[in-house]
């Protein structure tokens, strides 16, 4: 589950991680006063109003409506601070994370302008290859760390946390030391890490990512913006989190599909995919993909799933308007072949049939499974087996 920066920051600020003042707005009046609340309180005229989408790269994308207006704007006093908000909210912002349909802004964060001596950067996250929660730095602060990795590897600092012990002393004075930070900056940088990762642990985050990282012309060291993730299946254990969550954000299949525990990942193809397992999922895109056309959709019913869950899914599947021809595949082990066969039988003819479907099943109450597509009245086309079932899947949507 992804948040907006100013609830992340929100988070941040409440686990002791230095950010700068700022509150959001949702209209423009709101936003000039949230921008006298800080000018007075900073005795600073200069402040920032930064679109708040869940996408990256917002100081350089470009509104649909003024593209000469970015999604991050530096002003000078809280009329400024309005009339940037009034040209953001309620316009949508294109930029490199969120296509060519980009987002609508609904929201601003209002912040205070800070005297910004150097960038940097940093991010905790899972390394899958380690199987450990792993530290990132680097000093190229404000650049995608994709372009960092693929132009200046060796730039990118790394420590990997021992989940028994936690981030220790030693390796945040050498992340510290390694951005060149020394004296009271080092000091901050340190202690700006350890409650980064005490925050990283408790929240059951799966990404914390600063960039820009800064460090005042002062020496403190803050958090400027604040990309932050959570594991979806630890949500069970963080209810407040849960609230957090801004449906308007979402793909509207994806939150569907959640409703009903099923794994969906909208694509960019146009054969739609419901399958029971992730690794029989990925091999049934797979195959998808070696008879050369691509998958609409990621969708792993589970192994447990229902009639009504396969109904569901199979609705989910047929919203999607890219859609020309559907892939069912399924081997039932403890989900049997015909509660598959009940749920897509429902779902069709509830929903109807607009393109080819084509079913595999094996397994447990295969021969059942069949017989009930047989004797149903919806026209589906069955395959004995994973590469027939892709062959004339492929064949039908050409």
């Amino acid at each position: 589950m992804k948040i907006h920066e100013y609830q992340g920051k929100a988070l941040l600020a409440a686990a002791n991680v230095p950010v700068p003042l700022s509150r959001v707005a949702f209209t423009p009046a709101e936003a000039k006063s949230v921008a006298d609340d800080i000018i007075a309180h900073t005795n600073n005229e200069v402040v920032v109003v930064k679109a708040q989408i869940h996408a990256g790269g917002r100081g350089k994308g470009r509104f649909k409506e003024n593209p000469e207006l970015g999604g991050v704007k530096v002003v000078r006093g809280a009329r400024a601070a309005r009339s940037a908000a009034q040209a953001m909210l309620g316009n949508t912002l294109v930029t490199v994370q969120t296509g060519p349909d980009g987002k609508l802004v609904q929201r601003v964060l209002v912040e205070q302008g800070m005297d910004i001596a150097r960038e940097l950067y940093l991010g905790m996250t899972l390394d899958r290859a380690k199987g450990r929660v792993t530290v990132m730095a680097s000093t190229e602060g404000g650049m995608e760390i994709e372009e960092v990795a693929a132009a200046h590897p060796e730039k990118i600092l790394r420590e990997i946390i021992d989940p028994a012990v936690g981030l220790m002393a030693f390796q945040a004075r050498k992340l510290a030391h390694g951005l060149g930070l020394t004296g009271p900056a080092a000091g901050k940088m340190v202690r700006f890490l350890e409650s980064l990762s005490r925050a990283y642990d408790r929240l059951d985050a799966s990404l914390l990512e600063i960039n820009p990282l800064v460090v005042t012309s002062g020496g403190d060291v803050v958090a400027l913006d604040a990309k932050v993730d959570f594991d979806d299946n630890a949500l069970y254990r963080h209810p407040d989190l849960e609230e957090l969550r801004d449906a308007s954000e979402e793909d509207p299949a994806e939150l569907e599909a959640k409703k009903w525990d099923l794994s969906y990942v909208a694509l960019s193809g146009n054969i739609g995919c419901m399958v029971n397992g992730a690794g029989l999922a990925m091999a049934t895109m797979d195959i998808i993909k070696f008879f050369g056309t691509e998958p609409a959709n990621f969708l792993d019913v589970g192994g447990g799933a229902t009639a009504e869950r396969v109904a569901a899914a199979f609705k989910i599947i047929t919203r999607d308007p890219k859609i020309r021809g559907i892939l069912v595949n399924i081997f039932g082990g403890i989900m049997k072949c015909d509660t598959i066969a009940t749920g897509i039988v429902s779902a069709v003819k509830e929903v109807g049939l607009r393109v080819p479907l084509v079913v595999r099943l094996e397994g447990t109450n295969v021969e059942l499974g069949k017989k009930l597509l047989d004797e149903s009245s919806v026209k589906i086309t069955t395959a004995s087996s994973l590469r027939d079932a892709a062959a004339k899947i492929v064949e039908m949507v050409r």
